[in-house]
């Protein structure tokens, strides 16, 4: 699946249809957290997640989030499976750390990393 699909999945899972932005609520449905929750694992205010003044800075902290799950439920074969490996599949060099783990660490990049190796056929 390309860039340009993936997206296009990843906007109508994760986005209301009356906006552009993407919506924290279903994205904490999706990973079936509370919102306290996904505002701690994005390092946003609740409050700022959650309202329309602040859905610029809301979409740009939950895009890497929505990046990897829309990446993890396409290799894992559905969007359940995709948010459980999220929140409690070990990734391999790290130390028994999740994804989840490392996301609320700031370090969704080395997650994407290892979900493209993985993508590409890299065992890791």
């Amino acid at each position: 699946m390309t860039e340009t699909n993936l997206l296009k999945t990843a906007s109508t899972i994760f986005s209301d249809d009356e906006t552009p932005f993407l919506s924290a609520r279903r994205v904490a449905e999706h990973l079936g957290v509370s919102m306290t929750e996904l505002a701690a694992l994005t390092g946003m205010a609740r409050n700022t997640l959650s309202t329309a003044a602040g859905t610029r800075k809301a979409d740009a902290a939950l895009s890497p989030i929505v990046r990897i799950l829309t990446m993890a439920g396409e290799m894992a074969g559905g969007e359940q499976r995709a948010a459980i490996w999220f929140k409690h599949q070990p990734i391999p060099g790290w130390a028994g750390k999740t994804a989840y783990d490392l996301v609320a660490e700031g370090k969704s990049g080395k997650v994407l990393a290892y979900l493209e190796a993985v993508r590409s056929g890299v065992y890791a």
